[in-house]
């Protein structure tokens, strides 16, 4: 059986991941096993109504064949992974006792006083078709469509309060990462120590990151950030991510942290750029995120709160483009910028400003820029000409001669063609790193 949770943490606390990992440490109680990892799904970021990062749990439950692996450990209870079940039917009895510890775990766990959790839960026998999961992390989806897949596949649901949950559920079910994947080692905290100041050593993430190459946006070197962990008071101590799941368990030892007991490790869509659509300038629709070519038709600006706007346009359509303050020195990439600078932007489209919010941006061709260095010399008194007025050219007062421009000069521009992201501690959990760029994780 397949199971989706979603939508049970809040900006105050709680977390969907904690949750699976309680519910997991329980299972063998059950006479069931997880069957491959547990996968955390993030969907679309664009979502108005998002709690934090937008993640949906799913696992598999079933007889497990085969080896098992060691995917983590939690309440003082090893959880393994087998690689592939029986096809014998789980009996009814079972499911029923696996929807009430799911009831349970979701009333106890999930923060259901929290006005914008609405947790939804979905069991089906198998999973639903991928193109569920394409849907919900690029587009907005109503739970009434979910719905009806689940009842087409004879599936059981529920909802707490207005369960839009639901939705995540039924996408994270659908998820497969056959395309590409990662992995991320969830480390959990001790409850008494929820919602208090997170002991890790900055000295210990770096070594960490240095020996652990298959890793990725675990320290901003540029702004001096741990990005391992959370800055919420949810339950999580850590979370590290890479291309490879024996490998963060290898190097995980290295961090430096007050103690803990419980850690899971999660087969993830993070830094795939899954939620990216390839558009036009004239398709963009709000709540997307996109990749988009155009021309810089608007010079960069600064504006109050050091956010940076420019515009670019393919001819017909334009749109703004913005590198918001917490995108730190991107922004000092942006500002290098000319008219006539042909680039590729990525990022997601908010309603209100219609723009295009800056996650990385390639620059396909830089335009010479000339600036004048001086005033164009009189070919006959040999002497500087004097200035009209902007965009009015020269003239020399004695002689009467006149020049449409000054002497020019070819400006050495530092910015130079490539592509470029905003810093680890802005990045999005589905952008795909530079470091990635090329990769695809089809670890097992």
């Amino acid at each position: 059986m397949w199971i989706g949770i979603d939508d049970t943490d809040s900006r105050k606390g709680g977390c969907t991941t904690h949750l699976v990992s309680m519910i997991l440490s329980k299972i063998q109680e059950l006479d069931l096993d997880l069957i491959g990892f547990p996968r955390l799904v993030r969907l679309n970021p664009q979502v108005p109504w998002k709690t934090r990062g937008n993640g949906a749990v799913s696992f598999q439950l079933g007889k497990g064949v085969g080896n098992p692996t060691r995917v983590g450990h939690v309440n003082t209870v090893d959880i393994l992974s087998f690689p592939s079940s029986d096809d014998a039917e789980i009996e009814k009895e079972c499911i029923g006792r696996v929807k009430d510890l799911l009831v349970h775990d979701i009333e106890f766990f999930a923060r259901l006083p929290e006005s914008n959790t609405n947790p939804g839960v979905v069991i089906v026998s198998h999973q639903f078709e991928e193109a569920v999961y394409w849907d919900a992390v690029r587009k907005i989806v109503e739970k009434d469509e979910m719905i009806t897949l689940i009842e087409k596949e004879h599936g059981w649901f529920k909802e707490f309060k207005n369960g839009r949950g639901i939705i995540g559920a039924t996408a994270g079910i659908g998820w497969r990462g056959f395309h590409d994947k990662t992995f991320e080692l969830i480390a959990y905290r001790i409850e008494s120590r929820w919602g208090s100041r997170r002991t890790v050593d900055d000295a210990s993430v770096r070594y960490f990151d240095k020996k652990c190459v298959s890793a990725f946006d675990n320290y901003d070197y540029d702004n001096n950030h741990i990005n391992i962990m959370p800055n919420s008071p949810c339950p999580v101590l850590f979370g590290i991510r890479g291309d490879s799941y024996q490998d963060l368990i290898e190097y995980m030892p290295i961090l430096k942290t007050e103690w803990f007991g419980d850690w899971l490790i999660f087969e993830s869509n993070q830094g795939t750029d899954d939620h990216i659509i390839d558009s036009s300038l004239g398709e963009i629709q709000e709540f997307e995120s996109v990749n988009v070519k155009g021309v810089v038709s608007k010079e960069p600006v600064t504006i109050s709160g050091g956010h940076v706007i420019f515009s670019i346009n393919d001819g017909k359509y334009s749109i703004e483009c913005a590198a918001y303050e917490p995108t730190k020195q991107f922004r000092d990439v942006i500002r290098q910028l000319e008219i006539g600078d042909e680039v590729r932007v990525y990022g997601g489209v908010r309603k209100k400003p219609f723009t295009i919010n800056l996650e990385k941006i390639g620059v396909l061709h830089c335009v010479d820029v000339f600036e004048k260095v001086e005033n164009p010399v009189c070919p006959v008194c040999k002497k500087h000409m004097k200035s009209k007025g902007k965009g009015q050219g020269f003239y020399c007062k004695k002689c009467r001669t006149r020049a449409d421009e000054g002497v020019m000069k070819k400006k050495n521009r530092s910015l130079k063609e490539g592509l470029y992201e905003v810093p680890v501690c802005a990045r999005r959990h589905l952008s795909r790193p530079l470091k990635r760029t090329g990769k695809v994780s089809n670890e097992n």
